[in-house]
């Protein structure tokens, strides 16, 4: 009996440390360690900003739901980071990807008049087709004429990103007194709630964007593991050549990878858009969804269902940040523990190579003295 609980003891102990989840955390309480430093050596209470961190977020019903309506369109973006590494494509435009999705659901949502019914899942679909082909062109680039697509994504996002403030300029799309800015989406292309009870609850922010994030990050995971393309992606992306060798094409592989990987990107543009921008201003600056995605990716391992607590956490530090001004404490340090984690993250392989090892040696050494 004893040596039956000692085997499942030591089972479950090999799975923690051979999964992803332990390293996860441990690198996200060095972030929250090292913005506390920070905070100190700045004259700031690190407790007394992280409790307004954590108040932010969960002191009423209504921060909550607006920490979930920010984290809903990084988890689309985080969805689209993760599905590419799939295929071992690093998808790095999903900035660019998220900003045509955003164009495409605002020209839908602006000059389109249909019931909502119909009104939101066009704006979607026009989001996830404008997001797909813009990957698709990188992946036609890079499958035909080998050109890096960490390259052409980069200067992809900025195409993007100029092409919006164009289109934002365009007399009939520009609002009308306005400001810098489109004309708002109409009412029913808008994915808010609109029941008067709820937002007494809720809040007037309250949308239904998670839902359309949850929804795609649940058909991703069963893709990936349930379906033989899923099992084609993953086999590309574990090696190429044996990929080849049993008879998968590998292009075109890649390719569909590719432009499911900026459809997802496209439809967090139209997120952002339905369930709370409602317009889209001119640029001074790329607004960092894209590469906020690859964060949640990395949080959540690359796995579908993960990305949805990444965003989740994402979300509420990023919402939960902007209160911190009220302790005189820097909103970017919300940003300093992101990166700190992700950084840590990327070095994730040290601990765990330590941590076998030395569980390597307590195992060899526990056996040594049972003999």
């Amino acid at each position: 009996m004893s040596n039956t609980k000692d085997k499942t003891k030591n089972s479950f102990g090999a799975k923690v440390l051979h999964g992803n989840l332990l390293y996860t955390l441990i690198s996200i309480a060095v972030g929250f360690l090292v913005g506390a430093i920070l905070l100190q050596a700045a004259g700031i209470s690190a407790g007394e900003a992280y409790g307004k961190l954590i108040t932010g977020v969960f002191g009423k019903p209504k921060f909550i739901v607006w920490a979930i309506v920010y984290a809903s369109p990084i988890i689309l973006t985080g969805l689209s980071v993760a599905f590419s590494f799939q295929t071992g494509v690093f998808n790095i435009g999903a900035e660019g990807q998220y900003v045509v999705g955003t164009l495409a659901a605002c020209i839908v949502g602006v000059f389109l008049k249909v019931p909502a019914i119909i009104h939101v899942p066009l704006c979607l679909i026009a989001a996830a087709v404008a997001g797909g082909i813009w990957s698709m062109i990188v992946a036609v680039l890079k499958v035909k004429r080998g050109i890096n697509e960490v390259l052409s994504f980069i200067m992809f996002n900025w195409i993007a990103y100029y092409l919006s403030n164009y289109v934002v300029n365009i007399p009939a799309v520009h609002k009308e007194g306005g400001g810098e800015a489109t004309k708002d989406i109409l009412e029913s292309a808008m994915m808010l709630v609109k029941s008067e009870s709820l937002q007494d609850v809720l809040g007037s922010g309250a949308s239904y964007n998670i839902f359309v994030a949850v929804i795609a990050a649940i058909v991703i995971a069963f893709i990936l593991n349930r379906t033989t393309l899923g099992y084609k992606l993953k086999a590309v992306g574990f090696n190429r050549h044996a990929a080849e060798y049993g008879g998968i094409n590998s292009n075109r592989e890649i390719m569909t990878a590719m432009s499911i990987s900026g459809a997802l990107a496209g439809m967090g543009g139209a997120c952002q858009l339905m369930g709370m921008g409602m317009r889209i201003s001119q640029f001074s600056s790329q607004e960092g969804f894209g590469f906020q995605g690859i964060t949640v990716a990395l949080i959540g391992s690359t796995n579908p269902i993960g990305c949805i607590f990444a965003g989740l956490f994402y979300g509420a530090m990023k919402y939960g940040g902007t209160k911190l001004s009220l302790v005189n404490a820097p909103a970017e340090i919300v940003n300093i523990i992101m990166g700190t984690i992700v950084f840590f993250i990327a070095i994730a392989h040290v601990f765990k190579r330590l941590l076998l090892d030395h569980a390597g040696k307590k195992k060899a050494k526990s056996e040594g003295g049972t003999k």
